[in-house]
């Protein structure tokens, strides 16, 4: 990630395709090591697009994944689960949190 986190940084600083040396001057001025093996990996992969037809191309990939997880719940307390508004009234009995209050002070006060 940092390497691409380093490229989309010298795409904003006005590279329209940054090369190996932009890149690490930026993974070096963050502190970060630098592997020439995976730049060289990212940068073939870049080699010849925009960076908008990349971004693009992964936006219609994640348009494309099925929702993971959140859908499923949400139907079992809209009623649609089967177990009518028992689990519903479960989740909405959730115990109280502890206060700050054997702190003997408030941070928002």
């Amino acid at each position: 990630m940092k390497y691409v986190a380093a490229y989309l940084l010298a795409t904003l600083g006005g590279k329209a395709s940054p090369s190996s040396a932009d890149v690490t001057a930026i993974l070096k001025a963050a502190g970060a090591d630098v592997d020439a093996d995976r730049l060289g990996s990212l940068l073939k992969s870049l080699e010849g697009k925009s960076l908008e037809e990349v971004l693009e191309a992964g936006r219609k990939k994640i348009g494309a994944m099925a929702p993971a997880g959140g859908a499923a719940p949400a139907a079992a307390a809209a009623g649609g689960g089967g177990g009518g508004a028992a689990p519903a009234a479960a989740a909405a009995e959730e115990p109280e949190e502890e206060g700050d209050d054997d702190m003997g002070f408030s941070l928002f006060d």
